[in-house]
C-alpha cells in the first residue's frame, strides 16, 4: 500500500492457462483494493479461460498480451524492470517448464527473464503432473535461482478429481505476496530449509460432545508459517483446531488432540532444520472418556473431573533434536512471565523462547502481539507491539542468526 504520496507498488500478475485462472480474478481484486498497481500478463492459453476485458476491468489497466503489442515501449523489458513483485498464479506445469529452461516465447516468460524483483510461483495442476519428475526438477531449478515456488494445496481439482495440485485460496496467496513485498529485494534466506510450525490449541475429549481446550486461535502460528513460505522455506504446518484458510505454499497436517500433535510433530521434525512450537497443547486430559454424553441426571449436581498429564512435546523434541536443528518454544503466561519462560527455555533444551503475556484480551485471537525473546545465553529482547505477521519475521530473523 502506498503511503505519504508514494507511487503504489508495481506488481506483475502472470496468469497461465489453467482452469484455476478464474481464481486469479479475486487475487487481482485483493491487490488493487489494497492500493497496489497491477499489470496482468496472461499467456495466450490463459485468455481462453478468462478474457482480457475481465482483467482490464479489475485492474484498471490495459492487459499486456504479447511482445508485439506496443513494440515501441519494449514491454517485456519495461514491465520486468518496473515491477517490485511478480506473482504467477496459476503456474501450470508448462509455464514452470518454460520458466525453468529460460524460454522467452511469450510476454510472460520474457518478463520473468527481465525482472530483478522477487518472484512467486503458485502452481496449480493435476496431482500426476505435479508429482512428475520433470515438474519436480523444474521446481527445484527455479528455487535454486531464488524464486519462491509455493507448494500447491490439496483438494478438489478439475472434474471429480481430488488431490494435491489445487490453487490455494486467493486471500492466502495475497497474504504471502504482501509479506514478500514487505521484505523488498531481500534474498529468500530460508531457501533450502525445511521447517515445522505448530499452531492452534489442542482439544481433549471428555465425551462425544465436550472437550477440554484453550483459547488459541492459531493466528500467530499461521503468520510464522506464512513468513517462512515468503522467505523460501519448505513448510510443514501442523494445525490443531484452527478455523483459518490454509497457508498458501505449506504442507498442512490437521490434528485435534495433544497426542495427535505429538505424533505429527515427531514425524515432521525428523528432517527439519527448525521447529517452531507455536501451538498451545493441553497440559492435561481427562483420565477417562465417556462414550456417551454425560447427563446432569447422572450426577448429584457436582461433577468432579480427574485429569492426567499429557506428555511434554517440546521437551521430547528438544531432547532428541539432531545437530543443527533449532527449536523455538512459546510461553503463554499470565504471571511471573519472564521467570516461567526462562524455565521453559532451559527445561526443553530450546534455542529460543518467545514469551507472550496472555489474558485480558491480549494475544489470543487478536491480529497483533507483543513478545519477548529469551535466549540460552541469558539475553532478553522485548519487542514493541506489532502485527503477528511482523512478529513472525522477527522470529525468523532470530533463527537465521542462530544458524
Amino acid at each position: 500500500m502506498a503511503a505519504n504520496g508514494d507511487a503504489p507498488p508495481e506488481v506483475i500478475l502472470g496468469v497461465s492457462g489453467g482452469i484455476a485462472a478464474y481464481k486469479a480474478c479475486e487475487l487481482l481484486r485483493l491487490f488493487t483494493e489494497s492500493g497496489h498497481a497491477v499489470t496482468v500478463v496472461p499467456t495466450p492459453a490463459a485468455l481462453t479461460f478468462v478474457g482480457a476485458a475481465t482483467w482490464e476491468a479489475l485492474s484498471g489497466r490495459e492487459v499486456a498480451t504479447g511482445v508485439f503489442a506496443n513494440v515501441a515501449e519494449v514491454p517485456h523489458v519495461r514491465l520486468g524492470r518496473a515491477a517490485r513483485l511478480v506473482v504467477v498464479a496459476p503456474a501450470t506445469a508448462d509455464l514452470l517448464a518454460r520458466a525453468a529452461s529460460g524460454r522467452a516465447d511469450d510476454l510472460l516468460t520474457a518478463t520473468l527473464l527481465t525482472a530483478r524483483c522477487p518472484t512467486l510461483f503458485i502452481p496449480a495442476m493435476h496431482t500426476e503432473m505435479w508429482e512428475h519428475p520433470a515438474t519436480l526438477d523444474n521446481v527445484a531449478a527455479l528455487r535454486r535461482r531464488g524464486a519462491i515456488v509455493a507448494e500447491p494445496a490439496s483438494g478438489r481439482l478439475t472434474g471429480t478429481d481430488t488431490g494435491r495440485g489445487r490453487l490455494p485460496e486467493p486471500s492466502e496467496i495475497f497474504a504471502t505476496a504482501t509479506r514478500m513485498l514487505a521484505r523488498g529485494n531481500a534474498k529468500p534466506d530460508l531457501a533450502g530449509r525445511r521447517v515445522v510450525v505448530t499452531a492452534g490449541g489442542t482439544r481433549e475429549p471428555l465425551d462425544p460432545v465436550r472437550y477440554i481446550g484453550n483459547r488459541s486461535s492459531g493466528k500467530q502460528g499461521y503468520a510464522i508459517a506464512r513468513a517462512a513460505v515468503a522467505r523460501g522455506a519448505r513448510v510443514t504446518l501442523i494445525a490443531a483446531n484452527v478455523s483459518l484458510d490454509p497457508v498458501a505454499g505449506s504442507d498442512l497436517v490437521t490434528v485435534e488432540t495433544t497426542e495427535q500433535l505429538r505424533e505429527a510433530a515427531r514425524t515432521a521434525a525428523r528432517d527439519a532444520d527448525a521447529v517452531v512450537m507455536a501451538a498451545a497443547p493441553a497440559d492435561f486430559r481427562p483420565a477417562s472418556y465417556s462414550p456417551v454424553k454425560i447427563k446432569k441426571t447422572s450426577t448429584d449436581g457436582d461433577l468432579t473431573l480427574r485429569l492426567t498429564p499429557n506428555g511434554d512435546i517440546a521437551a521430547e523434541l528438544g531432547a532428541s533434536k539432531p545437530s543443527g536443528q533449532k527449536l523455538v518454544v512459546f510461553a503463554a503466561e499470565t504471571h511471573d512471565a519472564t521467570d516461567h519462560a526462562r524455565a521453559k527455555l532451559t527445561a526443553k533444551n530450546a534455542d529460543l523462547a518467545v514469551l507472550n503475556e496472555v489474558g485480558g484480551g491480549k494475544a489470543f485471537g487478536t491480529d497483533d502481539n507483543t513478545v519477548t525473546l529469551l535466549r540460552p545465553d541469558g539475553s532478553t529482547t522485548r519487542q514493541p507491539p506489532a502485527t503477528k505477521d511482523d512478529v513472525a519475521d522477527v522470529i525468523w530473523d532470530e533463527v537465521v542468526r542462530l544458524w
